[in-house]
């Protein structure tokens, strides 16, 4: 596999106006750290470092980053991207021992028309996007492809269904996780004609209108003068 370089220099301006100084020039700032070495403040070349992302392994890229000390290899930690440019920002990248195990989170990509949506009609689900393992810096792989063409309604892929291979890496993710399935389309139940045309017929329930309390006190006066009116036997 071809190595993957990223230049970089130790930079000792700290601050936004530096910061922004150094991106016109084409670098971006960035922390080296991990390991056996403190952190180290870096200017990294931002045209190496997009590249790096965009590779088919991205994130789990192990490449060597060139400083005048000599080249050290590293993994991408994490990275800030501006919201409105999309340009990068900073970067945290993390030394790595290439005879250490590390965890990563590798995708899972499914590929193929499975026959549970083709024959059964129903709908392929996407649940779970990528597996955490534990492997060496070197055998990371870029990805797991699983083949989804036979499965039928019920059927799962589960995180232990994938293709790993015990002698080089272990799942760290539960081995029950699901990963995708087929299910069955959900049709709301339609009410029987029948039914339809009888709530249709049914005459409406009458409004019971209650008594305001106005309306009430209004009657207990006219009751009050009625027998106000009425002559004593």
């Amino acid at each position: 596999m071809e190595q993957i370089i990223v230049e970089g220099k130790p930079r000792a301006e700290r601050g936004k106006n530096a910061a922004r100084r150094m991106r016109q020039s084409g670098e971006v700032p960035a922390v080296l750290y991990g390991g056996q070495g403190g952190p180290v403040a870096l200017a990294v070349n931002t045209k190496q470092f997009s590249a790096l992302l965009r590779s088919e392994s991205g994130q789990n890229t192990v490449f060597q980053v060139r400083l005048p000390s000599g080249d050290q290899p590293a993994m991408v930690k994490d990275w800030q991207v501006d919201p409105v440019k999309g340009g990068l920002l900073h970067v945290d990248m993390l030394r790595v021992a290439m005879d250490v195990r590390i965890r990563v989170r590798v995708p899972v990509h499914t590929f193929g028309e499975a026959q549970g949506v083709k024959l059964q009609g129903g709908i392929f689900e996407t649940v779970t996007r990528e597996v955490e393992i534990e492997c060496l810096p070197s055998e990371i792989p870029g990805e797991f492809r699983v083949d989804v063409t036979e499965f039928m309604i019920g059927k799962q892929l589960r995180a232990g269904d994938l293709p790993l291979d015990a002698q080089k890496m272990r799942l760290v993710t539960d081995p029950q996780r699901v990963i995708a399935h087929v299910v069955a389309l959900r049709v709301e139940e339609e009410k029987p004609a029948e039914v339809v045309a009888a709530e249709a017929a049914a005459p409406a329930e009458p409004e019971v209108i209650k008594k305001g309390k106005k309306e009430e006190e209004g009657e207990e006066v006219a009751e009050a003068e009625e027998k106000a009116e009425k002559p004593k036997k």
